[in-house]
């Protein structure tokens, strides 16, 4: 863990549980995808820039989660780097608070209050175009979060975040965290159709061909749409669905799961009822929705 992996001459990852990307821009400075998810995270990665006597310039967080940007506010006390991220998950960088608190849509307990939901703050400034370093593209990946990017290098490897997940991992938890499916969806028809030198996903492994892993994803938020349908042959509620997919996919129930799939299932709620396949109506003070 925490190894450096080439790719090309300039353009590394970190192994670690979520891909840290390191593009060298100049022979000395460098700059990081995404940062890990905590101080430790942060540590290992200045270990490996002192190693190889490189400075760190910026890092570029892919989106606000707390797994992405967990090092940043270490790595930027240590090296005095800027730290740039997409569009509102900006503003959840700046103010990690807001993890929990959207996710659990008030304030958080104390369960929810730990280092894998709540980052440390750190000086985030919005990215642009304008503060890449020269040769980089960015690529919008929206639907995992608010403003996902993925970034293209000079050298043609695309750092895809967290737009897929591994097979291993959606063959275990079935349900991905998404916040807008449609979004998400009409993200992975995009990344179908990309081509690159090598694609590094933060949580599944690097590969010179994305197509298959695109299309398993796709075809998993299906099937659990598909799975939310069924459920509402019936009109239920919220916590009734949110029961039954627990039950039918054997998943354990704690306080991060529950608002990590909570969330996405509210998500897949709206989502189908938007493209008319379920209705919702409020009766005996629940919101119940029922397959129409």
């Amino acid at each position: 863990m925490y190894e450096l992996i080439p790719i090309t001459d300039k353009s590394y990852y970190i192994q670690s549980p979520a891909r840290i990307g390191l593009v060298k821009i100049s022979d000395r400075e460098v700059c990081l995808i995404d940062s890990g998810s905590d101080k430790d995270a942060g540590r290992k990665a200045r270990q490996i820039l002192d190693a190889n006597g490189w400075k760190l310039t910026a890092i570029f967080n892919t989106h606000s989660h707390a797994d992405h940007i967990g090092g940043n506010k270490y790595l930027q006390g240590q090296t005095g780097c800027k730290i740039y991220a997409p569009g509102i998950d900006c503003d959840f960088t700046r103010h990690p608070i807001l993890e929990p608190s959207f996710l659990y849509g008030g304030y958080p307990c104390r369960e929810l209050r730990h280092k894998f939901l709540l980052a440390q703050e750190s000086q985030a400034e919005y990215l642009t175009e304008e503060v890449l370093p020269e040769g980089f593209e960015m690529i919008a990946l929206p639907g995992h979060f608010f403003d996902m990017t993925g970034f293209r290098t000079p050298d043609d490897v695309v750092y895809l975040a967290d737009c897929l997940s591994s097979r291993e991992t959606l063959e275990k938890y079935r349900i991905g965290f998404l916040y807008d499916v449609a979004a998400y969806l009409r993200t992975l028809e995009m990344v179908k159709t990309l081509k690159a030198k090598m694609f590094v996903p933060a949580h599944a492994q690097p590969t010179a061909d994305i197509f298959a892993l695109a299309q398993y994803n796709l075809e998993m938020v299906q099937e659990v749409a598909e799975r939310i349908v069924e459920l509402c042959r019936e009109p239920l509620c919220f916590e009734t669905i949110l029961q039954r997919l627990f039950a039918g996919y054997g998943l354990t129930m704690d306080f991060e799961q529950y608002v990590l799939v909570g969330s996405t299932v509210r998500s897949y709620l709206s989502w189908l009822k938007d493209t008319g396949r379920l209705s919702a109506r409020f009766e005996d003070h629940q919101l119940l929705w029922e397959r129409i």
